[in-house]
């Protein structure tokens, strides 16, 4: 890595990953593959709930607000990786770098925020179903939203600030873009209470909304298991499956990467399990909530049938 010139306005410099020149076009257009179908899956969910009528319900709602952020999520990133794989080690001003990590680390707690709510929406629609409709009325919805959005913009103001307030020492970012634990082994200081603060940030923001979310599936768990027939179980697990399978992938990438000092993983490593959760679960979330899910695949047909009834006009 190089040192920073004291006197000069820092910038850093993003490693990307160490490929051969002759993979990274093909590495740029799997990318970008990737990336493209990600934003058409997630805008495809968004556009679906607010064109059919039967999916006017809660649970579809908390779901386009999740395709939404993911919209964001993966955008804050992506195109970075883009650049790296076209040109290799790209600069970035300090400044840009730091409103990267603050963007995405924000939208990170949000997405756990909200997973939160989304295991509360399930809870309350198999447990108490016959208040359900109240207890999630419209005003709950948004203001759980809300409050969602709003707890994640302002827990991650603690790491982001306290990254950007280091000296640096280093500019040579081991990463495809700005994150926590690459800027901070560039520090020309000991960060390990920086460490300790950051973890306990996080950990306590993504732990106890996965305490929660076990906590909510426990319940679920004894109340599915008390339904009279085989049938009505199964469909009862079929709504949660999705939510667990997302709620899986997110914490395990999560937990890999931000509980736990820096030091203790090995250069590079972050990168690599950055992929599963800044690029990967957006792009399979929407698939994960859709493939197999009936509501969504009759809202299809019935859309569709919409469109054709009105292109081919009276």
């Amino acid at each position: 890595m190089d040192p920073l010139n004291r006197t000069w306005t820092p910038s850093f410099l993003l490693a990307g990953f160490a490929a051969p020149r002759t993979l990274r076009p093909l590495a740029f257009l799997g990318t970008l593959c990737i990336y493209v179908l990600t934003l058409a899956g997630n805008l495809f969910v968004i556009v679906l709930v607010r064109a059919d009528a039967a999916l006017s319900t809660p649970m579809y709602f908390f779901l386009s607000v999740l395709s939404f952020l993911e919209l964001w999520y993966v955008s804050t990133t992506a195109p970075t990786l883009l650049h790296t794989w076209l040109h290799g080690r790209s600069p970035v001003p300090a400044a840009a770098c730091f409103i990267q990590l603050y963007v995405f680390h924000s939208l990170g707690m949000t997405e756990c925020y909200l997973l939160g709510v989304m295991a509360l929406d399930r809870y309350l629609a198999i447990c108490r179903p016959l208040h359900y409709h109240a207890l999630m009325s419209r005003k709950v919805r948004f203001w759980l939203v809300g409050a969602s959005w709003g707890a994640g913009f302002s827990a991650a103001l603690v790491p982001a600030g306290l990254t950007a307030s280091l000296p640096f020492c280093w500019k040579e970012v081991a990463h495809y873009f700005c994150d926590l634990a690459p800027l901070m082994r560039l520090a020309c200081v000991d960060t390990g209470w920086h460490a300790r603060v950051h973890g306990a940030v996080i950990g306590v923001a993504t732990g106890c909304n996965f305490v929660l979310i076990l906590g909510l599936y426990g319940g679920i768990l004894r109340a599915v298991l008390k339904l009279p027939s085989a049938a009505s179980r199964a469909k009862a697990f079929s709504t949660c499956s999705s939510h667990m399978t997302v709620v899986a992938l997110f914490y395990a990438s999560a937990f890999t990467v931000y509980v736990g000092p820096p030091e203790s993983r090995s250069k590079g490593t972050d990168s690599h399990i950055a992929l599963v959760y800044a690029l990967l679960t957006p792009f399979l979330n929407p698939i994960i909530y859709t493939l197999r899910n009936k509501e969504v695949q009759e809202a299809v047909r019935r859309v569709t049938q919409r469109i054709r009834a009105l292109l081919e006009g009276p």
